[in-house]
């Protein structure tokens, strides 16, 4: 359980919260690396100062374990009040590590006046962060799923599992990569790869550190020894992240990229970033989704505007920007059969997207593996492929 704040601010009077947070600048350590999401964090911020009278900043980071990291040493030094850190957008092991060092504000999010309209009930893996309990400790504010882009106009017949993925690499060498590990969606392309290899992938639920970890990877290593020599510059770069990859595909040096955001495709589309041929698909065995959270540091200097802040982004009008792919094309949290016929209808006059698959085809969502096996193939990646880099 988190320390207890100076002056804990009590969630559940949230007119006090309201009173307390006008005034506010609140910092918001986030992702810095992609114009749109930036561009998203900003309009939010707009919106936080014009009902609340509290300002945002966008701290942005190039990791989020940077803010952890901060946290970490501010407790260390003694700081438990009047902390650098406001917010955090967060998942997987960066909250893992924070929750279970007693370093998050909370229990909170139950106690949001927006909670009432989250769908815990068809999406119970919002309350389950990379196989952990979230517990309230962080609040949920957009989910996501793997998706794959290609191109169809030089790629109508894509692959569509890992073994296909396998065979068509090989039968095309230079045109399919990965970001480098140890970024967020290099990484995840690595356990998605794990899911694909291993008979059993109900072992990815438990800690890596108590399993025969060798073992169980062992033909994750020799899936990547087998491509690796086939990757674009063959295996010697790697882009750096999410929006490098993408831009590969962009300039028609890969044809198959992949994201997180099932919206990310449609909405490069619009802004004539790629061609309007580009489709994506998801693997017949399922591809890794997970939701991101916000979280507030035991120390937070303005832990009541950051409640403020994770209350607004549940806002319906908000989290519908978020899903428009014009903006973001994030997957709301929400429950839409829980809003006002008014706000129900922002959503159902989203255009989706050309390139986005609709609700009914995104098939399975595989769950997160423990945050232990995140940490520990990144790490072996670098390891056996980084020092070629």
């Amino acid at each position: 359980m988190s320390p207890i704040h100076a002056q804990t601010p009590d969630p559940a009077n949230w007119e006090s919260i309201v009173e307390a947070a006008r005034g506010q600048t609140v910092y918001w350590h986030a992702w810095g690396g992609d114009p749109r999401i930036n561009a998203f964090i900003s309009s939010v911020g707009e919106d936080l100062q014009a009902r609340y009278g509290v300002t945002l900043e966008h701290v942005r980071l190039a990791d989020t374990a940077d803010a952890v990291t901060r946290v970490i040493s501010e407790r260390q030094a003694g700081r438990d009040t009047g902390g650098a850190v406001d917010v955090i957008w967060i998942n997987g092991a960066n909250f893992a590590s924070m929750k279970d060092q007693g370093l998050l504000f909370g229990p909170f999010a139950e106690s949001l006046p927006n909670w009432s309209l989250v769908d815990t009930e068809a999406n119970p893996a919002i309350e389950i962060d990379f196989t952990l309990p979230v517990e309230g400790y962080g609040s949920p504010w957009a989910m996501f799923q793997m998706v794959f882009e290609y191109d169809s106009a030089t790629l109508p017949e894509p692959p569509r599992s890992l073994d296909a993925l396998r065979a068509w690499i090989a039968e095309n060498p230079g045109r399919f990569t990965y970001p480098q590990p140890p970024d967020f969606l290099g990484t995840s392309f690595l356990k998605q790869a794990l899911y694909g290899v291993l008979d059993d992938p109900s072992v990815l639920m438990g800690s890596a550190d108590e399993v025969d970890y060798d073992e169980v990877t062992a033909p994750l290593w020799t899936f990547l020894d087998e491509i690796t020599p086939n990757l674009w510059r063959q295996g010697r770069a790697y882009p750096a992240n999410e929006p490098a990859l993408g831009q590969l595909l962009a300039d028609g040096e890969i044809d198959i990229a992949f994201a997180f955001n099932p919206g990310r495709a449609s909405g490069a589309i619009a802004d004539g970033e790629l061609q309007d041929t580009v489709r994506t698909l998801v693997f017949e065995e399922g591809t890794l989704a997970n939701s991101s959270y916000l979280s507030i540091p035991y120390n937070a200097a303005n832990p009541e505007g950051a409640l403020v802040l994770a209350n607004l982004i549940l806002d319906p009008a908000i989290q519908a920007r978020a899903q428009d792919p014009d903006i973001l094309g994030f997957q709301t949290v929400l429950g839409l059969h829980l809003l006002e016929d008014a706000d129900r209808a922002r959503f159902d006059a989203l255009d989706l997207g050309i390139a986005t698959l609709a609700p009914d085809q995104m098939g399975t969502g595989l769950p997160e593996p423990h945050p232990t096996w995140m940490t520990r193939i990144a790490e072996d990646w670098v390891a056996r492929y980084g020092t070629s880099q």
